[in-house]
C-alpha cells in the first residue's frame, strides 16, 4: 500500500467542487452605468461593454439585435459584450436609444 500522508477522513474530497453560482442582481436599464473599455487581439480592435445586469436571454437578444443594426460581430461573455471593430460611439448612441446610460 501506498501513503502519502493524507487520509480522506480528515476533510479531503476527491471531486470538484462545482462552481458556485451566484445570484445577479438584475436592473432595468436606466440603472445602469455602463464602462467601455478597448482592446487589441491579433492585431483587431474589440470594444468592451461591461456590468450588465440583465438576465442571460435579455442579455443575448440585445447583443444580437445591437449586431444586426452595427453590421458587426460580437460575443457575450459574463456580464459583458463584446464587439469587433471600432464601433464605439454608435453602440453608445445605439445603447443610449435604449435607454442605457454610461460613466463619465
Amino acid at each position: 500500500m501506498f501513503e502519502m500522508g493524507a487520509k480522506f477522513e480528515d476533510g479531503w474530497n476527491l471531486e470538484k467542487e462545482g462552481k458556485k453560482q451566484t445570484k445577479q442582481e438584475i436592473k432595468t436599464p436606466e440603472k445602469h452605468l455602463l464602462h467601455f473599455a478597448k482592446e487589441k487581439r491579433r492585431g483587431k480592435t474589440v470594444i468592451i461593454v461591461k456590468a450588465f445586469f440583465l438576465e442571460k436571454k435579455e442579455l443575448q437578444a440585445l447583443l444580437k439585435k445591437l449586431k444586426k443594426q452595427l453590421g458587426t460581430g460580437g460575443t457575450l461573455k459574463e456580464s459583458s459584450l463584446e464587439f469587433q471593430g471600432e464601433v464605439q460611439e454608435s453602440l453608445k448612441t445605439a445603447l443610449t436609444e435604449q435607454k442605457f446610460r454610461f460613466k463619465k
